[in-house]
């Protein structure tokens, strides 16, 4: 099985190319650009829909022969703005080039020809609160299942205060199992505030195959092939990741850790 922990390759240019030949899995891929002011980057979709999310900075967007222009607002992912963000069909091309230092995710699952090139975000993005006390976090759905923007891909933000849980209660979605849970494979892009922080991921199932907890810095990315996946920041720093979740239903349904599932039901009454 590939190591869970993705280290960034450099801090310039594609510091991630995780496909999912590399992870070891069938449907989500991520990319992810740092790109100074003039830099450029392109690339073809082929059998794979993409969504851009400019994650910070500003870049001129365009692909599958559209022109989208200058586009993004946030400059600082921590300031909770809605992202700027371009869905990508399959069997097309994009090219993005920075106006300003930019961070560039390229979020990637199977596409199905099922929807045109098209400017996703900020519009119809905004900041949700889902949890309560510790377990309080802030959600921008930018590609969930309410939204039809996309073929396969779902793909969501987070911003976990510091000192609290999130992806917790530990819940998992790794069986093709609908209406009860659909198998979704998935990536966490993870950054921290201030920047040299650190927080914890736990990725683990139930009869203990799996079992692997990580401390993760700004710009890892954490793979979960199956199982449960919290994650704990801790006192002093805020933790946000991006979610890239694919597999054959877009649709997420999952289920809480039968020993954890007390938490939820509590919360939720």
């Amino acid at each position: 099985m590939p190591d869970l922990l993705v280290k960034p390759a450099g801090t310039s240019g594609k510091v991630h190319n995780i496909t999912p030949r590399s992870a070891g899995w069938s449907y989500v891929g991520f990319g992810l650009y740092r790109l100074a002011p003039g830099e450029t980057a392109m690339e073809e979709t082929g059998d794979s829909e993409v969504i851009l999310v400019l994650v910070e900075g500003k870049a001129e967007i365009s692909g599958a022969g559209k022109d989208f222009g200058e586009l993004g607002e946030r400059m600082d992912v921590f300031e909770r703005l809605p992202p700027h963000a371009v869905y990508i069909p399959n069997g097309a091309g994009w090219t993005a080039t920075a106006t300003t230092a930019c961070t560039l995710a390229v979020c990637s699952a199977p596409g199905k020809g099922g929807h045109d090139a098209q400017v996703i975000g900020p519009a119809g993005i905004s900041l949700e609160e889902r949890g309560k006390g510790a377990n309080t976090r802030f959600i921008h759905n930018i590609a969930m299942e309410n939204r039809d923007v996309a073929d396969s891909l779902l793909v969501t933000e987070v911003y976990t205060p510091a000192g609290n849980w999130s992806s917790y209660p530990p819940h998992r979605h790794d069986e093709d199992n609908y209406p009860e849970m659909t198998y979704l494979e998935e990536t966490y892009y993870h950054r921290l505030n201030p920047e040299q922080g650190f927080g914890f991921q736990r990725v683990f199932t139930e009869d203990g195959s799996l079992d692997e907890t990580m401390a993760v810095a700004s710009h890892d990315v954490a793979l979960v092939p199956r199982g449960h996946h919290p994650c704990g920041a801790p006192y002093g720093y805020e933790m946000y990741y991006l979610n890239v979740m694919a597999g054959p239903l877009r649709k997420w349904r999952f289920k809480n850790h039968p020993d954890h599932d007390w938490i939820f039901q509590r919360d939720k009454g």
